[in-house]
């Protein structure tokens, strides 16, 4: 998958943004995989792209990938499992399932619903409140997470040359809690009423990754990681942010960082507030900044915080919707590139929007092709 102009491919362009290397022009690296997903399901592909594998559809547009597992059918290389002693039952009935995790110390139960898209959304989370900590303890005390080389080589393998392979690791003990594990007004509630058993659980859930972090550094064909971290700054005060977020991204970022991994924080929601946190970040790259008119920043603002540190995406998903003219595209493109190249992964903040008709694709085709000429 080489570029045609420069006889450079995508993933060794991919690797020289991070390196801070010279480059053909500017690297687009939009996230179609929910996109097409949803056109195969819902039986709405375009004319033009019906038939079209994954990939094709990548090569037609001339855009690069970004994750070895995100829709694409190839495994998560991030692996989780339980002990044997471990019982988990699944209950499932039409759009409802219910999750049981027997512990000595009483029941987790965990309710999902099927969405319209085939996807199971949980809509009663694992841990209730204060009570459910000491259970919630012991599960994961008998959870083992790991990271499987052949897997990610297998998503290697079918990203090819279109990007720089990558994935992102489990989320930090704060993010997990309030997004996986709680409803975010329970953990805060569990922080204020008892947060030595909160903080506990926070450091047994760190310890737990102490493996996967090992492993990833040991993997001399990863060279980029991303925190999955999906940073809103409602989920969480200036004050917990500093206590239980920056020490933690320093602890394991650095530690990837030392091994001579490049590393990115996902950070899509309202950020405005917090933008003068992100020289502090521990981190190579920022990616799903999302500026007006979907987010809450300014590109100016967001340029004179972000130092040196590589901006992945951009381009609010919005406007690869027929309401907003291509002429606004437009100038958000330049002003992006102007503001940003070449330590820019220019990309959607954060992908194209799934319902999305042909307009939107061919918005996406107009930016691969301007791309290839900007920039040099």
């Amino acid at each position: 998958m080489s570029d045609v102009a420069s006889g450079m491919t995508k993933r060794e362009m991919n690797l020289r943004v991070f390196r801070g290397e010279p480059l053909p022009h500017v690297f687009f690296q939009p996230r179609m995989e929910p996109w097409y997903d949803w056109h195969v399901q819902m039986n709405q592909m375009p004319p033009d792209y019906a038939g079209m594998s994954l990939r094709e559809l990548y090569d037609d547009l001339g855009i690069s990938m970004r994750y070895v597992h995100y829709y694409t059918g190839m495994p998560d290389p991030i692996e989780r499992a339980y002990d044997d002693e471990v019982e988990i039952e699944r209950e499932a009935e039409d759009d409802r399932a219910v999750v049981t995790i027997h512990t000595p110390h009483g029941d987790l139960v965990e309710v999902e619903r099927l969405t319209v898209d085939k996807s199971w959304r949980t809509v009663e989370f694992l841990v209730k409140g204060a009570g459910d900590l000491d259970k919630f303890a012991w599960l994961l005390e008998r959870r083992r997470i790991s990271f499987n080389e052949d897997k990610f080589r297998q998503g290697s393998a079918y990203i090819g040359d279109r990007g720089e392979p990558q994935f992102w690791v489990p989320k930090s003990p704060y993010q997990a809690l309030c997004q996986q594990w709680m409803r975010l007004e329970d953990m805060i509630y569990a922080l204020a009423d008892a947060p030595g058993d909160v903080e506990a659980v926070m450091e047994l859930m760190d310890r737990s990754y102490d493996r996967v972090y090992e492993q990833i550094t040991q993997c001399e064909d990863v060279h980029i990681v991303n925190f999955g971290e999906n940073v809103h700054e409602q989920l969480f005060s200036p004050a917990y942010f500093e206590r239980y977020l920056l020490p933690w991204y320093e602890k394991r970022s650095n530690q990837l960082r030392d091994a001579g991994l490049f590393t990115h924080i996902h950070i899509d929601g309202y950020f405005n507030n917090m933008l003068g946190y992100l020289p502090e970040l521990p981190f190579d790259g920022i990616e799903a900044l999302t500026p007006t008119p979907q987010g809450d920043m300014e590109l100016e603002s967001i340029a004179e915080h972000i130092g040196d540190k590589v901006l992945l995406d951009g381009i609010p998903a919005i406007l690869f919707l027929p309401s907003y003219p291509r002429e606004r595209l437009a100038e958000c493109v330049d002003r992006l590139i102007e503001l940003f190249h070449p330590r820019l992964v220019l990309g959607i903040s954060d992908e194209a929007p799934q319902g999305g008709e042909q307009e939107c694709v061919e918005r996406i085709r107009w930016v691969s092709d301007y791309c290839r000429t900007a920039g040099t």
